[in-house]
């Protein structure tokens, strides 16, 4: 079938829905100091450190256009800055570590400025979200637990 007006809406079943994707607006929710730290941060330039940061200044701008304010107070399962995060991504083994906005050479730290960290900030517990990781591929990633003040 040859799409001659694309303007025009298809009739049918010609390509039918193959699942339900939620909207957008409500995968991610930012708190008010989340927001503020990534308003930060690309306001002072201090993704210029990251190994791809114009992606990650870009990706950070999307979040903020698209995260919902989280209701107050922040529920246990939402995944903010200075929680400690268990996670894994498809196929892989469970990993945890503390999101942070400052990026720190622990081990245990996963910053805000990374692939990681990024897509993260804001998700909840058992939630699903494609992660672009460095080396240009995408993957799936699975919040497994969120713990912390």
């Amino acid at each position: 079938m040859y799409i001659t007006n694309p303007t025009q809406m298809l009739t049918g079943i010609a390509y039918p829905p193959s699942f339900k994707c939620p909207p957008l607006r409500s995968r991610f929710q930012l708190t008010r100091a989340d927001r503020i730290g990534v308003e930060r941060l690309l306001s002072l330039g201090l993704t210029a450190e990251c190994p791809n940061p114009a992606l990650i200044e870009g990706f950070l701008h999307h979040k903020l256009r698209l995260a919902r304010p989280a209701p107050e107070p922040t529920p246990a399962n939402l995944v903010v800055a200075g929680r400690l995060v268990s996670f894994m991504t498809h196929g892989g083994r469970a990993r945890s570590g503390v999101l942070t906005f400052v990026p720190d050479n622990d081990a245990g730290c996963i910053p805000v400025t990374s692939f990681l960290g990024a897509t993260m900030l804001g998700m909840q517990k058992l939630q699903r979200a494609p992660l672009l990781r460095e080396d240009g591929w995408i993957d799936t990633l699975i919040v497994l637990d969120v713990c912390g003040a």
